[in-house]
């Protein structure tokens, strides 16, 4: 993460994120039940080149605000996610591509939604 990026991280509350790139990600298979979570990138800087990922614990209601999404996880942790954001950074799609093939051979399905879905509309596990 960016010296910038741990500033601004640190300013918020501490269980507030506000993530460079995300997406979406809905996670169902073996043991799991049909769950959605925040993938969550941040692009590197100068101290850590590299970059760096949250996946949050799993989304239990989400608003939205004037340019972001506030999804809500079932640990109390809030990702405010700008509606122009959704993707991920190369180091973030490394670190997905190899948690759905990882979750494939556990017979877990891991998929990644696309960016036009409603937020809104979707059911999720309320706390």
């Amino acid at each position: 993460m960016s010296f910038a990026g741990l500033i601004k991280m640190k300013l918020q509350n501490p269980n507030e994120y506000t993530p460079d790139k995300w997406v979406v990600v809905k996670i169902e298979g073996g043991e799991f039940p049909l769950t959605y979570k925040v993938f969550a990138n941040w692009h590197g800087g100068y101290m850590d080149s590299s970059g760096s990922w949250k996946l949050n614990s799993e989304i239990t209601k989400v608003t939205k605000a004037k340019k972001h999404y506030n999804f809500r996880g079932f640990s109390g942790s809030v990702y405010k996610c700008h509606e122009n954001a959704y993707g991920m950074t190369c180091y973030g799609v490394g670190v997905i591509y190899s948690i759905i093939k990882r979750s494939k051979e556990a017979g877990v399905t891991v998929e990644i939604l696309p960016e036009d879905t409603n937020w809104l509309d979707l059911k999720y596990d309320e706390e």
